[in-house]
């Protein structure tokens, strides 16, 4: 992990993925290294980094732009390495996909959370063995909580909660203590 400097709330670092690209990160709080996947935007959230850094190390990352799985599974890889042992692993949307695709790949994850992630592969789905929690907003479309019950029915060890009145824009204020209290849940 090469630390490059602090900034407020936050050590900033980066990363040399498998093949040398550069993946810059932050780093939040203390505790059990947590990373955070952000959606298609390549956003992760600081709010919810901030809420979640009383508690856990929150690691955050730039996603590449267009990459191939392959590719930002190895990137996720080098920030798992960085954020330490034990981490465990949130995703939004197709950050969602990737986290599960992380833990499919047989990456280094105790646990995986996801909010409303796209459909994933059934192959991809039988391959993970995390713990998972996968979560929706009440507001959101049908479709799109029917998709998050079905997701937790083919995972092998996944549980499912709905935010009540929460859309696709979840509120970090409402997600975050749920993440949590999985995050804290004694491993069976």
């Amino acid at each position: 992990m090469d630390e490059v400097s602090t900034i407020p709330g936050g050590v900033r670092g980066r990363v040399v993925s498998r093949d040398g690209t550069e993946i810059a990160y932050e780093r939040y709080g203390d505790g059990r290294p947590l990373v955070l996947v952000g959606g298609a935007d390549g956003g992760a959230g600081r709010a919810l980094a901030g809420l979640l850094a009383r508690r856990f190390s929150v690691v955050t990352y730039e996603r590449r732009g267009v990459a191939a799985v392959e590719r930002e599974i190895e990137d996720l890889a080098a920030v798992l390495e960085a954020a330490g042992p034990g981490a465990a692993v949130h995703g939004t949307e197709t950050g969602g996909v990737l986290a599960l695709a992380g833990a499919a790949a047989g990456l280094p994850v105790d646990a995986v959370s996801v909010y409303e992630p796209e459909p994933l592969a059934d192959g991809l789905v039988r391959a993970v063995h995390a713990r998972v929690l996968v979560v929706d907003g009440g507001a959101s479309p049908a479709a799109t909580r029917q998709a998050a019950r079905a997701l937790t029915a083919a995972l092998p060890r996944a549980r499912h909660r709905t935010l009540t009145g929460q859309t696709h824009e979840v509120a970090p204020h409402v997600l975050a203590p749920v993440l949590a209290e999985f995050l804290d849940e004694p491993v069976p």
